[in-house]
């Protein structure tokens, strides 16, 4: 019976479960070239505004999402080196488009190494600049230098933001779920609206 009263019970299972399913979106979105349609910056947001409620722990969060941004960034990097030139010859599918990848070629032609810092902030260039990064055979330590400092930015930022705003706001509570609603519509939709051009371009062909 104790063990159903802790399953069923949300303060117990929610710093669990939740803190470790966010950071595996952190790392599927930075890491995998299909996750760029994952709602990093609102997850992180969200996670921040939980945590100020207690439901999740924000230390744990703070190492986690960092390592998982930094893991993540690293094995797209690794992905990028070793396909190469041949994501340019991939055929286009719904969740994946050559454009994606020169879109971030172009981000990374524009800001150079600062890239990889400043790709953190932007939907799907944040997924496919650590590939473009290893496809442009960018030397390994400038990488892992600008990797660091951009995971770090990126999730102490979002979460802190997050849980700033669940700390000052009376009651935060009443306003959990349309605050969430909100951040996941508007980080969502710059991917999802891609995801919906493939798919009539697919269609159209």
């Amino acid at each position: 019976m104790e063990f159903l009263h802790t399953l069923l019970d949300p303060s117990s299972i929610i710093p669990t479960i939740g803190t470790l399913g966010v950071i595996a979106i952190v790392f599927a979105e930075t890491g995998l070239f299909f996750g760029f349609f994952l709602p990093g910056d609102s997850l992180l947001f969200t996670a921040g505004f939980f945590a100020s409620q207690g439901y999740v722990s924000l230390p744990w969060l703070l190492i986690g999402t960092f390592l998982a941004a930094v893991v993540g960034d690293t094995v797209g990097y690794a992905f990028g080196k070793k396909v190469g030139p041949a994501l340019f010859t991939k055929d286009d599918s719904i969740f994946f488009n050559k454009k994606y990848i020169l879109r971030a070629q172009e981000f990374y032609e524009k800001h150079g190494k600062k890239t990889i810092i400043l790709a953190r902030f932007v939907p799907i260039v944040r997924t496919f600049a650590p590939i473009v990064a290893g496809i442009g055979n960018m030397n390994y330590r400038t990488f892992i230098s600008f990797n660091i400092i951009g995971a770090f930015v990126w999730t102490w930022s979002m979460l802190w933001l997050g849980y700033g705003l669940g700390s000052l706001i009376p009651n935060p509570d009443k306003y959990v779920l349309p605050v969430v609603i909100v951040i996941i519509l508007v980080s969502a939709s710059p991917a999802l609206r891609e995801i919906w051009k493939n798919r009539k371009e697919l269609m159209g062909n």
